[in-house]
């Protein structure tokens, strides 16, 4: 920060949502030395609003600590680097720089200071409305930032640490069990929002790059081709849906899917009303294209969970979750699993960690790959793991499995990405709640493995 321009400066402050400052920094040509010099009173000449002076202050005084710590681990680590210098080293160092950030973040995150009315609501323990929602994920997300330093690419264990804090201080918001789904969902659409304006971020443009945002595009003409794709699913629709009382639920639900803020709300109210031509369509052996054109929220986790929850009155992702809880160390501890390639890979990279949670998922993961090993079926009928999927029915995408930062879970159903998902225990209860959902008939090459896991989901024995 030291080294930037003015320029880089006044970028740095657009995207922290401080863009009414600019004017003010080029006039007075604060680059990055002088942004880290400034003190309490040449940022109140700066900066009018209290508000902005606030935010102002605390992300440079946050740099600052930052900067303080990497010094003093540089020193550690250039110290060891003299004692081992093929253990700390190169590619190495950098990972356990990034490691070492990665933690400082967790150890030292804390809630907002949430508004007088948000906190109102909040010791009333009331369940807030949808507006109040929207407010407590806009805090959120602005204080995720600055922990971030201004990035707005959090990874999964960011977003699970800040909506655990959050339901840890306030439980009475994890309604149903779904609390944590639903936050976590509606944090990140928050994050998809406020990136989607910014055309000057390169770390922006390059993941928009990367999932299919050409650079030039307007946004309106983004919008417009969204709009023409609505109209086009439309007048697709089945003979049987069109005139039918169900038309404005189903236009409703197909215009919401394509906002990035949507009123979770409303979508399960609208997903309610629709259950029965739902499940008659896949009664009738509905093309899945079709189903997912009318009802594209089945391809969230969420609404896919609530689905099997509304045919079965079981919560597929609390009873997943205590399932690889449960079993995950019996599982690794068998004979017939301790060459598999999945034990091999989760054993080099336990050695690379220490924290206890980071321990407990890679063991959780691996459990749940090694599943078919167990009982003598065919994996690929369960998870490609760094492959590509050739399986018809559904099926998970594994990619980077042991990876805090780069591990991918996707379901795919007919070859086709269904959803994306956060981790291994989001990825079997989705890949267990689609056979169900979508009425599929277990491959039978599988059938050993999804029916141990379907009789502890329902408490049933089975031989």
């Amino acid at each position: 920060m030291e080294n930037w321009s003015v320029e880089q400066v006044c970028n740095w402050l657009k995207q922290r949502n401080l863009g009414e400052l600019v004017p003010k920094f080029r006039e007075e040509e604060v680059s990055g030395a002088a942004l880290l010099a400034l003190n309490d009173r040449m940022v109140q000449q700066l900066v009018k609003k209290i508000g902005h002076q606030a935010v102002l202050m605390d992300l440079i005084k946050k740099y600052q600590q930052q900067k303080s710590g990497l010094e003093s681990l540089t020193y550690c680590c250039e110290t060891a680097s003299q004692k081992f210098p093929q253990v700390i080293s190169g590619k190495n160092l950098k990972s356990f720089f990034a490691r070492y950030k990665t933690l400082q973040w967790t150890s030292s995150y804390a809630l907002p200071d949430f508004p007088y009315d948000v906190k109102c609501i909040l010791a009333e323990k009331k369940c807030p409305d949808h507006s109040m929602r929207i407010r407590i994920i806009e805090f959120l997300q602005a204080d995720m930032t600055k922990y971030l330093e201004g990035s707005l690419y959090p990874n999964s264990q960011q977003y699970n640490i800040v909506v655990n804090a959050l339901l840890q201080a306030y439980p009475f918001l994890d309604e149903d069990g779904n609390g944590f789904l639903l936050w976590k969902r509606a944090l990140k659409d928050r994050f998809k929002y406020v990136r989607r304006p910014i055309e000057d971020d390169e770390q922006v443009l390059r993941n928009k790059c990367k999932f299919g945002h050409r650079r030039g595009q307007s946004r309106k003409s983004f919008a417009e081709n969204k709009l023409d794709d609505v109209q086009g699913q439309a007048k697709e629709e089945p003979v049987h849906l069109k005139g039918s009382t169900m038309d404005l639920h189903i236009k409703w639900l197909n215009q919401e899917y394509m906002k990035t803020q949507r009123n979770w709300e409303e979508v399960d109210n609208r997903m309610n009303v629709t259950v029965e031509i739902r499940r008659k369509m896949i009664s009738d052996k509905a093309p899945l294209k079709d189903i997912l054109r009318v009802f594209p929220f089945l391809r969230c986790p969420y609404q896919l969970f609530r689905e099997f929850q509304l045919l079965t009155h079981m919560d597929i992702y609390k009873k997943t979750v205590e399932i690889l809880e449960i079993y995950s160390e019996n599982i690794l501890s068998l004979y017939v699993v301790r060459h598999n390639p999945i034990n091999i890979m989760l054993q080099e990279n336990l050695k690379q960690h220490t924290e206890e949670d980071v321990l407990k998922y890679m063991k959780m993961t691996a459990a749940c790959l090694v599943l078919p090993e167990v009982f003598g079926d065919d994996s690929s009928l369960f998870a490609a793991v760094n492959e590509e999927v050739t399986a018809v029915t559904p099926v998970l995408e594994v990619k980077n499995p042991f990876s805090v930062n780069s591990c991918k879970f996707a379901l795919y159903i007919e070859r086709e990405e269904l959803a994306q998902l956060d981790d291994c225990t989001m990825a079997l209860a989705a890949l267990v709640a689609a056979f169900h959902v979508f009425d599929i008939p277990c491959p039978k090459r599988i059938h050993r493995t999804l029916n141990f896991l379907e009789s502890l989901v329902f408490e049933v024995r089975n031989p």
